[in-house]
C-alpha cells in the first residue's frame, strides 16, 4: 500500500498542480464506504468554489487547506488508492502495470477536482482513485487536531522524537519490533516495505521483541527510521533512484530473481533473503545480518493491540446462507456422529 514516501509524492503533485487554483467543480461517484461520515454530494458541495491554499501530510493521511468557510478534505489511500492527473498515467504504488492508461474519467474514480487558475484561466483536473475501496475520504474542521490524524504517533519526517524519547516508547512494549513499527499509533506513515527497510539497515530481526533490544539496536532503529524515510522522500518515492544496496530493490518475488539481481553482503557474498509473517504482514529480512536474539518465555506475549491502520481493513465476510439442503446435510452428519 502507499506509505509515507508515496503519500508525500501525492502531496507534492497536488501542490504543483492545484495550489492557488480555484476548485471550479467537483465530480464524484457515490460510494458509502470510501466517503466516510459524509456523502459524495456533501463532499462536492463543501469544496466547490474554494481555493487550494496548501496541501499537508501526516503519516499516510493528507489534507487540503482551502480558503473560505467550510470543512477540509482529509484523504487516505488505503491499499490501492492513488492520484491521476488528466492526460497522465496514475501514480501507482511500486510499479506501473502494462494495462495503465490515460483514459478519462479513469476507472475506480471517487472524485475529480476541476481546477482553474484565475490569472491565466488555465484548467486542470486531478482524480482520486481506489480500486479496492479501502481508502477513506473525510471532511474535518481541523484535520491536524481531529481523528484520524490526532490518534497517530510520531511522523518520522515531521516530528521524529529524540533518541531519549524514542527509547522508552520501544522498550515498554513486548511485541515484535516489526509489529510495533507497523502500528500507526507508534510511527505514523511506516508501512510494510518501509519497516522492513528500517530493520534491514539497523540489522534487527523483525520478530525480535521490543523489550529485548539492546541500547545499540535501539539507537540504530532510531537513526534508520529517519534515514529510510528521508531518503525515499528525497527522490520522490521513485524506487529506481533508491540505493542499490536497499532491500526494497531485491525483496519482491520471494527469491525469483536472477544472479545479477542478488543483494550483496558487506563482504561481497550473496545475501540470503528470507520471509516471515509478523503483525499480519509478510516481512523480508537478510538472514546473515538480522539474527533474532534469544527470547525468554516471559517475552512470548505481545502487548500490541490489533493494527488499526486501514492497510489491515477488508470488507466483512458474508455469512454463509444455510439452505434446506445444507440443513439436511448437517443433520445427517450429526446422526452419523451419534452412530460412530
Amino acid at each position: 500500500m502507499p506509505e509515507l514516501p508515496e503519500v508525500e509524492r501525492a502531496v507534492k503533485q497536488i501542490k504543483r498542480l492545484g495550489q492557488g487554483r480555484i476548485i471550479e467543480r467537483v465530480e464524484t461517484t457515490e460510494d458509502s464506504i470510501v466517503f466516510s461520515e459524509t456523502t459524495h454530494t456533501a463532499f462536492a458541495e463543501e469544496l466547490t468554489g474554494r481555493r487550494i491554499t496548501d496541501v499537508k501530510r501526516y503519516g499516510k493521511s493528507f489534507y487540503l487547506e482551502l480558503d473560505g468557510e467550510g470543512r477540509l478534505p482529509v484523504l487516505h489511500f488505503g491499499m490501492t488508492g492513488m492520484l491521476q492527473i488528466k492526460g497522465q498515467i496514475a501514480s501507482y504504488y511500486k510499479e506501473t502495470p502494462k494495462s495503465a492508461s490515460t483514459q478519462w474519467p479513469p476507472r475506480f474514480m471517487k472524485f475529480i477536482l476541476h481546477l482553474r487558475d484565475e490569472s491565466t484561466q488555465e484548467t486542470a483536473e486531478i482524480a482520486f482513485l481506489d480500486a479496492r475501496r479501502l481508502g477513506r475520504i473525510r471532511l474535518r474542521d481541523s484535520p491536524a487536531t481531529e481523528a484520524p490524524i490526532s490518534e497517530l504517533g510520531f511522523d518520522p519526517i515531521l516530528c521524529m522524537p529524540s533518541l531519549d524519547e524514542f527509547k522508552p516508547l520501544v522498550l515498554k512494549r513486548s511485541c515484535p519490533i516489526k509489529a510495533l513499527l507497523l502500528d500507526q499509533s507508534f510511527s505514523a506513515g511506516v508501512g510494510n516495505w518501509v519497516a522492513d527497510e528500517i530493520l534491514y539497515h539497523a540489522h534487527v530481526h523483525p520478530e525480535q521483541r521490543c523489550n529485548t533490544l539492546t541500547p545499540g539496536q535501539i539507537e540504530d532503529l532510531h537513526r534508520c527510521t529517519r534515514f529510510v524515510c528521508e531518503t525515499a522522500v528525497s527522490v520522490d518515492a521513485d524506487d529506481t533512484k533508491f540505493p542499490d544496496d536497499w532491500l526494497f530493490k531485491h525483496r519482491w518475488g520471494k527469491g525469483k530473481k536472477t544472479s545479477t539481481d542478488l543483494l550483496k553482503l558487506p563482504s561481497g557474498e550473496p545475501a540470503t533473503i528470507k520471509w516471515v509473517t509478523v503483525g499480519g504482514r509478510t516481512s523480508a529480512y537478510v538472514a546473515e545480518l538480522q539474527v533474532k536474539q534469544h527470547i525468554t518465555k516471559a517475552d512470548s506475549q505481545s502487548d500490541l493491540p490489533t493494527l488499526t491502520d486501514s492497510e489491515t481493513e477488508a470488507p466483512p465476510k458474508k455469512k454463509r446462507k444455510v439452505t434446506q439442503k445444507s440443513k439436511g446435510t448437517q443433520s445427517n452428519r450429526k446422526q452419523k456422529a451419534k452412530v460412530d
